[in-house]
């Protein structure tokens, strides 16, 4: 589950962004200024931002340069309705990854985040493959030795950050804080439960923990 940061002070524009994101499996996080959505990319984690430039309290272009100035390199879509082309060259020169004219097709959003997410990534496949584990990010489906397996929303989203992260060791915080949004409560051990059932669907050897760490995917896993 993708987790995603909107910055847009037009309520009816990102009421429809929030529920079209949703509808694809994605976490949003909205604020509709400028100043509570640069704090915001500061202290949490974002697999890709929305920003509007037009907002109360800054302007967009300014809270851009800010984030990269600051060495914060996610993936960032401008959508606003200033379509001169120097506003473009000069968005994508402050460290755009990609530019939308307002009024847009939510299906063209949509496509556009998960382009620069599977770039930020380092993948240009739409699928990721680990061992016989195929996960589908565009669907949200998982094939484990080509059967199609069932998982939870939750489970979806740790199995999305693990896999497109193989190589880390993913902290009970750091997963908390991709699956959740701030005005949620989190039971203490929601985390391990989720885990179990990922366990129980593709091996206890799929997911490995590390006392006092964290969670990381078994290298070994299936793998000739």
């Amino acid at each position: 589950m993708a987790r995603i940061l909107l910055i847009e002070d037009d309520n009816t524009i990102a009421d429809g962004i929030i529920l079209g994101l949703k509808s694809h499996g994605m976490m949003v996080d909205w604020f509709d200024n400028a100043k509570q959505g640069e704090l915001a990319l500061q202290d949490n984690m974002f697999d890709a931002v929305l920003l509007d430039l037009s907002l109360p309290q800054g302007d967009g272009m300014t809270v851009l340069k800010n984030w990269r100035a600051k060495q914060i390199d996610t993936p960032v879509l401008i959508i606003t309705a200033r379509d001169a082309i120097a506003n473009r060259v000069a968005g994508l020169n402050a460290g755009a990854d990609d530019y939308l004219i307002k009024p847009f097709a939510l299906d063209e959003v949509i496509a556009r985040l998960q382009a620069l997410m599977r770039r930020s990534q380092g993948r240009s496949q739409p699928e990721i493959r680990y061992g016989n584990v195929t996960y589908q990010p565009h669907s949200q489906q998982l094939y484990h030795q080509g059967n199609l397996i069932e998982l939870t929303i939750k489970e979806v989203a740790i199995l999305e950050q693990m896999l497109t992260h193989p190589k880390q060791i993913h902290s009970r915080a750091s997963l908390e804080d991709k699956l959740y949004g701030w005005q949620q409560d989190i039971e203490s051990n929601a985390i391990e439960v989720h885990i179990h059932h990922l366990r129980k669907k593709l091996g206890n050897d799929f997911i490995l923990t590390k006392r006092g760490v964290g969670y990381y995917l078994n290298p070994t896993y299936n793998h000739p």
